[in-house]
Protein backbone atom coordinates (compact mmCIF):
# COMPACT_ATOMS: atom_id res chain seq x y z
CA UNK A 1 0.00 0.00 0.00
CA UNK A 2 1.10 3.38 -0.89
CA UNK A 3 0.55 4.39 2.75
CA UNK A 4 2.18 1.68 4.52
CA UNK A 5 5.93 3.16 5.48
CA UNK A 6 4.37 5.86 6.69
CA UNK A 7 2.09 4.37 8.69
CA UNK A 8 4.12 2.24 10.05
CA UNK A 9 6.63 4.74 11.05
CA UNK A 10 3.35 6.34 12.91
CA UNK A 11 3.26 3.20 14.76
CA UNK A 12 6.60 3.32 16.07
CA UNK A 13 6.01 6.84 17.18
CA UNK A 14 3.12 5.34 19.40
CA UNK A 15 5.34 3.13 21.26
CA UNK A 16 7.27 6.06 22.00
CA UNK A 17 4.27 8.51 23.65
CA UNK A 18 2.23 5.37 25.40
CA UNK A 19 -0.87 7.50 25.93
CA UNK A 20 0.34 10.89 25.51
CA UNK A 21 -0.61 12.92 22.15
CA UNK A 22 2.11 14.00 19.57
CA UNK A 23 1.47 17.44 16.89
CA UNK A 24 3.68 17.36 13.62
CA UNK A 25 2.66 20.16 11.59
CA UNK A 26 3.87 20.95 8.12
CA UNK A 27 5.20 23.96 6.72
CA UNK A 28 3.95 26.67 5.68
CA UNK A 29 3.80 28.29 2.39
CA UNK A 30 6.27 31.27 2.08
CA UNK A 31 5.73 34.31 0.00
CA UNK A 32 8.63 35.31 -1.92
CA UNK A 33 7.37 39.25 -3.31
CA UNK A 34 3.99 40.54 -3.05
CA UNK A 35 1.10 37.78 -4.26
CA UNK A 36 4.14 35.01 -5.24
CA UNK A 37 5.25 32.72 -3.88
CA UNK A 38 8.63 30.12 -3.22
CA UNK A 39 7.61 26.50 -4.53
CA UNK A 40 6.08 24.62 -1.86
CA UNK A 41 8.36 22.05 0.23
CA UNK A 42 6.79 20.17 2.77
CA UNK A 43 8.50 19.65 6.81
CA UNK A 44 10.63 17.00 6.28
CA UNK A 45 9.32 15.67 9.91
CA UNK A 46 5.65 15.82 8.30
CA UNK A 47 6.72 14.11 5.59
CA UNK A 48 8.32 11.14 7.20
CA UNK A 49 5.37 10.23 8.82
CA UNK A 50 2.86 10.76 6.64
CA UNK A 51 3.72 11.48 2.50
CA UNK A 52 0.59 13.80 2.44
CA UNK A 53 2.54 16.72 0.34
CA UNK A 54 -0.23 19.49 0.59
CA UNK A 55 0.30 22.85 3.24
CA UNK A 56 -2.10 23.88 5.51
CA UNK A 57 -1.76 20.24 7.20
CA UNK A 58 -0.95 18.47 10.61
CA UNK A 59 -0.74 14.95 12.39
CA UNK A 60 -2.32 14.44 15.81
CA UNK A 61 -1.11 11.41 17.29
CA UNK A 62 -3.26 10.42 19.99
CA UNK A 63 -1.86 7.44 22.46
CA UNK A 64 -3.43 4.93 24.39
CA UNK A 65 -5.39 1.48 23.85
CA UNK A 66 -7.38 3.18 21.48
CA UNK A 67 -4.72 5.06 19.21
CA UNK A 68 -5.87 7.17 16.45
CA UNK A 69 -3.77 8.84 14.03
CA UNK A 70 -5.27 12.12 12.92
CA UNK A 71 -5.03 14.24 10.02
CA UNK A 72 -5.70 17.90 9.39
CA UNK A 73 -5.77 19.51 6.08
CA UNK A 74 -7.71 21.63 3.53
CA UNK A 75 -10.77 21.16 3.04
CA UNK A 76 -11.84 19.94 -0.86
CA UNK A 77 -12.52 23.54 -2.77
CA UNK A 78 -13.23 23.05 -6.38
CA UNK A 79 -12.69 27.07 -7.26
CA UNK A 80 -9.44 26.88 -5.85
CA UNK A 81 -8.62 24.10 -7.34
CA UNK A 82 -9.02 25.75 -10.79
CA UNK A 83 -6.32 28.01 -9.90
CA UNK A 84 -3.97 26.44 -8.04
CA UNK A 85 -4.01 22.42 -8.70
CA UNK A 86 -5.83 19.32 -7.11
CA UNK A 87 -6.56 18.79 -3.14
CA UNK A 88 -7.24 15.58 -1.53
CA UNK A 89 -9.92 17.16 0.92
CA UNK A 90 -9.86 14.68 4.35
CA UNK A 91 -11.94 12.48 3.09
CA UNK A 92 -9.41 11.39 0.03
CA UNK A 93 -6.77 11.94 2.09
CA UNK A 94 -7.63 9.95 5.15
CA UNK A 95 -8.03 6.65 2.96
CA UNK A 96 -4.91 7.48 0.48
CA UNK A 97 -2.56 8.08 3.40
CA UNK A 98 -3.87 5.80 5.73
CA UNK A 99 -5.27 7.41 8.53
CA UNK A 100 -7.92 6.27 11.06
CA UNK A 101 -9.53 10.33 10.93
CA UNK A 102 -9.26 13.38 8.67
CA UNK A 103 -10.56 16.60 9.56
CA UNK A 104 -10.50 20.48 7.88
CA UNK A 105 -7.51 22.04 8.51
CA UNK A 106 -9.94 25.10 9.92
CA UNK A 107 -11.41 23.16 12.93
CA UNK A 108 -7.78 21.88 14.36
CA UNK A 109 -7.05 25.12 16.65
CA UNK A 110 -11.04 24.76 17.62
CA UNK A 111 -10.10 20.83 18.50
CA UNK A 112 -6.68 20.53 20.06
CA UNK A 113 -7.92 21.42 23.25
CA UNK A 114 -9.85 18.17 23.71
CA UNK A 115 -7.61 16.20 22.07
CA UNK A 116 -4.74 16.49 24.50
CA UNK A 117 -6.91 17.01 27.49
CA UNK A 118 -6.57 14.40 30.57
CA UNK A 119 -3.66 12.53 28.66
CA UNK A 120 -0.32 12.30 30.42
CA UNK A 121 2.01 14.30 27.69
CA UNK A 122 2.24 16.31 24.79
CA UNK A 123 5.25 15.91 22.42
CA UNK A 124 5.66 18.91 19.81
CA UNK A 125 8.80 20.62 18.54
CA UNK A 126 9.81 22.62 21.07
CA UNK A 127 10.83 26.34 20.06
CA UNK A 128 10.75 24.64 15.92
CA UNK A 129 8.61 27.60 14.75
CA UNK A 130 6.98 30.14 17.41
CA UNK A 131 3.49 30.49 15.55
CA UNK A 132 3.10 26.39 16.13
CA UNK A 133 4.40 27.22 19.53
CA UNK A 134 1.48 29.66 20.19
CA UNK A 135 -1.27 27.30 19.21
CA UNK A 136 0.17 25.16 21.32
CA UNK A 137 0.09 26.85 24.81
CA UNK A 138 -2.99 28.42 23.89
CA UNK A 139 -4.62 24.88 23.44
CA UNK A 140 -2.65 23.55 26.98
CA UNK A 141 -4.31 27.00 28.69
CA UNK A 142 -7.86 26.16 27.66
CA UNK A 143 -7.40 23.01 29.43
CA UNK A 144 -6.09 24.40 32.41
CA UNK A 145 -8.96 27.08 32.49
CA UNK A 146 -11.51 23.76 32.55
CA UNK A 147 -9.76 22.58 35.55
CA UNK A 148 -12.84 23.22 37.68
CA UNK A 149 -15.02 21.50 35.48
CA UNK A 150 -12.53 17.90 35.76
CA UNK A 151 -10.32 18.54 32.93
CA UNK A 152 -6.89 18.44 33.27
CA UNK A 153 -4.05 19.18 31.14
CA UNK A 154 -0.93 17.44 29.80
CA UNK A 155 1.94 17.05 33.08
CA UNK A 156 4.79 16.79 30.63
CA UNK A 157 5.97 18.28 27.61
CA UNK A 158 8.55 16.82 25.40
CA UNK A 159 10.58 17.69 22.32
CA UNK A 160 9.37 15.65 19.46
CA UNK A 161 12.39 16.05 17.43
CA UNK A 162 14.85 13.62 19.40
CA UNK A 163 13.24 10.76 19.11
CA UNK A 164 12.27 11.35 15.27
CA UNK A 165 15.87 11.90 14.98
CA UNK A 166 16.97 8.73 16.04
CA UNK A 167 13.89 7.36 13.92
CA UNK A 168 15.25 9.11 10.86
CA UNK A 169 19.07 7.98 11.40
CA UNK A 170 18.34 4.70 10.17
CA UNK A 171 16.74 4.54 6.68
CA UNK A 172 13.92 2.02 5.91
CA UNK A 173 13.63 -0.24 2.55
CA UNK A 174 11.65 2.59 1.04
CA UNK A 175 13.68 5.65 2.10
CA UNK A 176 17.07 3.76 0.47
CA UNK A 177 15.00 3.17 -2.74
CA UNK A 178 14.35 6.27 -3.34
CA UNK A 179 17.55 8.03 -2.22
CA UNK A 180 19.17 4.93 -5.00
CA UNK A 181 17.32 6.81 -7.36
CA UNK A 182 18.11 10.08 -6.08
CA UNK A 183 21.96 9.46 -6.40
CA UNK A 184 21.75 7.55 -10.06
CA UNK A 185 19.57 10.83 -11.52
CA UNK A 186 22.64 13.60 -9.77
CA UNK A 187 25.29 11.04 -10.87
CA UNK A 188 24.11 11.32 -14.58
CA UNK A 189 23.81 14.80 -14.16
CA UNK A 190 27.67 15.19 -12.87
CA UNK A 191 27.97 13.63 -16.23
CA UNK A 192 25.90 15.92 -18.65
CA UNK A 193 28.12 18.88 -16.93
CA UNK A 194 31.77 17.05 -17.19
CA UNK A 195 30.76 16.53 -21.44
CA UNK A 196 29.35 19.83 -21.75
CA UNK A 197 32.44 21.71 -19.95
CA UNK A 198 34.74 23.86 -21.76
CA UNK A 199 37.03 26.99 -21.45
CA UNK A 200 34.67 30.24 -21.84
CA UNK A 201 31.29 28.52 -21.06
CA UNK A 202 29.86 29.96 -17.94
CA UNK A 203 29.35 28.77 -14.48
CA UNK A 204 25.71 29.02 -14.74
CA UNK A 205 25.87 27.69 -17.89
CA UNK A 206 26.88 24.13 -15.99
CA UNK A 207 24.03 25.26 -13.61
CA UNK A 208 21.98 24.77 -16.22
CA UNK A 209 23.09 21.38 -17.70
CA UNK A 210 22.75 20.03 -14.31
CA UNK A 211 19.34 21.38 -13.69
CA UNK A 212 18.01 20.33 -17.11
CA UNK A 213 19.03 16.16 -16.51
CA UNK A 214 17.93 16.07 -12.73
CA UNK A 215 14.44 17.78 -14.19
CA UNK A 216 14.83 14.98 -17.55
CA UNK A 217 14.86 12.24 -15.23
CA UNK A 218 12.31 12.83 -12.70
CA UNK A 219 13.92 14.49 -9.98
CA UNK A 220 11.64 17.74 -8.30
CA UNK A 221 14.56 19.98 -8.94
CA UNK A 222 18.21 20.77 -6.51
CA UNK A 223 18.52 19.40 -3.25
CA UNK A 224 20.04 22.49 -2.17
CA UNK A 225 21.86 25.79 -4.02
CA UNK A 226 23.94 24.41 -6.40
CA UNK A 227 27.72 25.82 -6.36
CA UNK A 228 29.58 25.45 -9.53
CA UNK A 229 33.14 27.05 -9.07
CA UNK A 230 35.62 27.89 -11.33
CA UNK A 231 39.19 28.15 -10.17
CA UNK A 232 40.02 30.00 -7.40
CA UNK A 233 36.07 29.68 -6.53
CA UNK A 234 36.63 26.06 -5.87
CA UNK A 235 38.51 27.85 -2.48
CA UNK A 236 35.23 29.12 -1.52
CA UNK A 237 33.26 26.49 0.55
CA UNK A 238 29.69 27.96 -0.09
CA UNK A 239 30.18 30.05 -3.43
CA UNK A 240 26.72 29.59 -5.69
CA UNK A 241 26.78 33.37 -7.60
CA UNK A 242 27.57 30.52 -10.56
CA UNK A 243 28.15 33.67 -12.56
CA UNK A 244 31.58 33.50 -14.00
CA UNK A 245 33.34 32.17 -17.15
CA UNK A 246 35.56 29.13 -16.83
CA UNK A 247 38.73 30.08 -18.27
CA UNK A 248 41.35 27.11 -19.67
CA UNK A 249 44.17 25.15 -17.86
CA UNK A 250 41.54 25.74 -14.28
CA UNK A 251 39.65 23.37 -12.16
CA UNK A 252 36.03 23.19 -12.17
CA UNK A 253 34.51 22.23 -8.53
CA UNK A 254 30.63 21.48 -8.98
CA UNK A 255 28.56 20.14 -5.47
CA UNK A 256 24.88 19.47 -6.77
CA UNK A 257 22.71 17.16 -5.52
CA UNK A 258 18.80 16.22 -6.31
CA UNK A 259 15.97 15.81 -4.49
CA UNK A 260 13.73 13.27 -5.39
CA UNK A 261 10.36 12.60 -3.02
CA UNK A 262 11.82 14.51 -0.35
CA UNK A 263 15.43 12.81 -0.35
CA UNK A 264 18.37 14.68 -1.15
CA UNK A 265 21.60 13.60 -2.95
CA UNK A 266 24.83 15.51 -2.51
CA UNK A 267 27.38 14.94 -4.91
CA UNK A 268 30.86 16.62 -5.86
CA UNK A 269 33.46 16.63 -8.22
CA UNK A 270 36.49 18.35 -9.47
CA UNK A 271 37.28 18.37 -12.92
CA UNK A 272 39.54 20.57 -15.56
CA UNK A 273 38.04 22.90 -17.78
CA UNK A 274 40.02 21.90 -20.68
CA UNK A 275 39.17 18.15 -20.35
CA UNK A 276 42.70 17.15 -19.00
CA UNK A 277 44.64 17.61 -15.64
CA UNK A 278 48.00 19.42 -15.31
CA UNK A 279 50.51 17.50 -13.38
CA UNK A 280 50.09 19.95 -10.05
CA UNK A 281 46.63 19.68 -10.58
CA UNK A 282 47.03 15.71 -11.03
CA UNK A 283 48.93 15.69 -7.63
CA UNK A 284 46.80 17.79 -5.62
CA UNK A 285 43.22 15.53 -6.88
CA UNK A 286 45.45 12.46 -6.26
CA UNK A 287 45.33 13.70 -2.53
CA UNK A 288 42.13 14.10 -2.40
CA UNK A 289 41.21 10.89 -3.67
CA UNK A 290 43.20 8.87 -1.68
CA UNK A 291 41.76 10.52 1.65
CA UNK A 292 38.03 9.83 0.20
CA UNK A 293 39.28 6.12 0.07
CA UNK A 294 41.23 6.06 3.38
CA UNK A 295 37.79 7.38 4.71
CA UNK A 296 35.50 5.04 3.07
CA UNK A 297 37.64 2.00 4.80
CA UNK A 298 36.47 2.91 7.86
CA UNK A 299 33.15 3.44 7.40
CA UNK A 300 31.51 -0.45 9.04
CA UNK A 301 29.35 -0.49 12.04
CA UNK A 302 30.78 -0.16 15.83
CA UNK A 303 32.53 2.60 14.20
CA UNK A 304 32.80 6.05 16.26
CA UNK A 305 31.55 8.57 13.59
CA UNK A 306 34.03 10.91 13.76
CA UNK A 307 36.75 8.34 13.10
CA UNK A 308 36.25 8.61 8.77
CA UNK A 309 37.12 12.07 9.34
CA UNK A 310 40.28 11.91 11.00
CA UNK A 311 41.18 9.01 8.64
CA UNK A 312 40.79 11.47 5.52
CA UNK A 313 42.66 14.44 7.76
CA UNK A 314 45.99 12.26 8.11
CA UNK A 315 45.89 11.73 4.43
CA UNK A 316 44.94 15.08 3.58
CA UNK A 317 47.86 16.59 6.11
CA UNK A 318 50.49 13.82 4.39
CA UNK A 319 49.67 15.50 1.17
CA UNK A 320 50.11 18.84 1.90
CA UNK A 321 53.42 18.09 3.61
CA UNK A 322 54.21 16.18 -0.06
CA UNK A 323 52.87 19.43 -1.96
CA UNK A 324 55.43 21.93 0.12
CA UNK A 325 52.26 23.25 1.90
CA UNK A 326 53.21 22.54 5.43
CA UNK A 327 56.63 21.77 7.14
CA UNK A 328 56.95 19.32 10.22
CA UNK A 329 55.75 16.22 11.64
CA UNK A 330 52.16 14.52 10.20
CA UNK A 331 51.56 13.85 14.11
CA UNK A 332 52.07 17.65 14.99
CA UNK A 333 50.28 19.53 12.28
CA UNK A 334 47.38 17.38 13.05
CA UNK A 335 48.11 18.26 16.43
CA UNK A 336 48.10 22.10 15.90
CA UNK A 337 45.51 22.31 13.48
CA UNK A 338 48.03 23.98 11.53
CA UNK A 339 45.95 22.23 8.01
CA UNK A 340 43.55 24.35 8.64
CA UNK A 341 43.91 26.72 6.34
CA UNK A 342 43.90 24.17 3.40
CA UNK A 343 41.25 21.92 5.17
CA UNK A 344 38.62 23.60 7.68
CA UNK A 345 35.94 21.18 7.33
CA UNK A 346 34.67 17.76 8.87
CA UNK A 347 34.12 15.26 5.58
CA UNK A 348 30.86 14.90 6.02
CA UNK A 349 27.06 14.42 7.71
CA UNK A 350 24.02 12.51 7.75
CA UNK A 351 21.99 12.26 4.66
CA UNK A 352 17.86 11.34 4.03
CA UNK A 353 15.30 14.05 3.53
CA UNK A 354 17.70 17.08 4.35
CA UNK A 355 20.83 17.16 2.98
CA UNK A 356 22.31 18.21 6.48
CA UNK A 357 19.67 15.26 7.86
CA UNK A 358 18.45 15.05 11.14
CA UNK A 359 20.09 12.99 13.95
CA UNK A 360 22.49 13.75 16.65
CA UNK A 361 26.85 12.97 15.72
CA UNK A 362 26.97 12.54 19.56
CA UNK A 363 25.60 10.70 22.21
CA UNK A 364 27.02 12.50 25.68
CA UNK A 365 30.53 13.02 25.31
CA UNK A 366 31.40 9.71 22.53
CA UNK A 367 30.74 10.10 19.30
CA UNK A 368 27.36 7.91 18.00
CA UNK A 369 28.63 4.71 16.51
CA UNK A 370 27.75 4.02 13.01
CA UNK A 371 25.36 1.19 12.55
CA UNK A 372 23.41 -0.54 9.12
CA UNK A 373 20.70 1.88 7.31
CA UNK A 374 22.87 5.18 8.38
CA UNK A 375 23.62 7.04 5.22
CA UNK A 376 26.21 9.90 5.09
CA UNK A 377 28.55 11.77 2.70
CA UNK A 378 32.35 11.30 2.52
CA UNK A 379 33.64 14.64 1.14
CA UNK A 380 37.38 15.57 2.07
CA UNK A 381 38.62 18.62 0.37
CA UNK A 382 41.46 20.82 0.20
CA UNK A 383 41.69 24.50 -0.98
CA UNK A 384 44.73 26.54 -1.49
CA UNK A 385 44.52 30.12 -1.59
CA UNK A 386 47.39 32.21 -2.74
CA UNK A 387 49.55 33.21 0.60
CA UNK A 388 52.59 33.62 2.63
CA UNK A 389 54.69 30.40 2.17
CA UNK A 390 52.01 28.80 -0.65
CA UNK A 391 53.89 27.43 -3.78
CA UNK A 392 52.64 29.49 -6.76
CA UNK A 393 51.82 26.97 -9.02
CA UNK A 394 49.29 25.55 -6.16
CA UNK A 395 47.17 29.22 -5.95
CA UNK A 396 43.56 28.99 -6.28
CA UNK A 397 43.44 25.05 -6.76
CA UNK A 398 39.96 24.22 -4.73
CA UNK A 399 39.37 20.55 -4.93
CA UNK A 400 36.69 18.13 -3.06
CA UNK A 401 35.12 14.79 -4.09
CA UNK A 402 31.96 13.41 -2.71
CA UNK A 403 29.66 11.13 -2.77
CA UNK A 404 27.14 8.99 -0.63
CA UNK A 405 27.82 6.22 1.31
CA UNK A 406 25.05 3.76 3.02
CA UNK A 407 26.36 1.83 6.12
CA UNK A 408 25.45 -2.08 5.55
CA UNK A 409 25.90 -5.04 8.16
CA UNK A 410 29.46 -5.71 6.84
CA UNK A 411 31.14 -2.37 5.92
CA UNK A 412 29.26 0.26 3.41
CA UNK A 413 28.34 1.17 0.02
CA UNK A 414 29.33 3.85 -2.11
CA UNK A 415 25.87 4.51 -4.28
CA UNK A 416 26.55 7.50 -6.29
CA UNK A 417 28.48 6.80 -9.69
CA UNK A 418 29.70 10.29 -11.25
CA UNK A 419 33.68 9.43 -12.69
CA UNK A 420 36.38 10.33 -9.87
CA UNK A 421 39.22 8.74 -11.05
CA UNK A 422 41.53 11.00 -13.19
CA UNK A 423 41.45 8.49 -15.81
CA UNK A 424 38.15 8.27 -15.77
CA UNK A 425 37.36 12.28 -15.96
CA UNK A 426 39.37 12.29 -18.52
CA UNK A 427 37.73 9.80 -20.40
CA UNK A 428 33.96 11.11 -19.62
CA UNK A 429 35.37 14.37 -21.06
CA UNK A 430 37.63 13.17 -24.15
CA UNK A 431 36.58 15.38 -27.37
CA UNK A 432 38.05 13.60 -30.72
Amino acid sequence: MKHQPFSTRRNALFELIGDGVAVIPTAPERVRNRDSHHPYRFDSYFWYLSGFPEPEAVIVLVGGKEARAILFCRAKNEEREVWDGFRYGPDAARDAFGFDEAHDFAEFEQRLPELIANRSALWHALGHDPIWDAKIVGALNTVRAQSRSGQRAPGQLYDLHGPLDRMRLLKDAHETAIMRRAAAIASAGHVRAMRACRPGIAEYELEAELGYEFRKRGADGHAYSPIVAGGHHGCVLHYIENNTLLADHTLVLIDAGCELQGYASDITRTFPVSGRFSGVQRDAYEVVLAAQRAAIAEIKPGTPFIAYHEAALRVLVQGMIDLKLLAGSLDGIIESEAYKPYYMHRTGHWLGLDVHDAGDYKAGDDWIALAPGMALTVEPGLYIRPGAGVPEHLHGIGIRIEDDVFVTETGCEVYTSAPKTVADIEEVMRRD
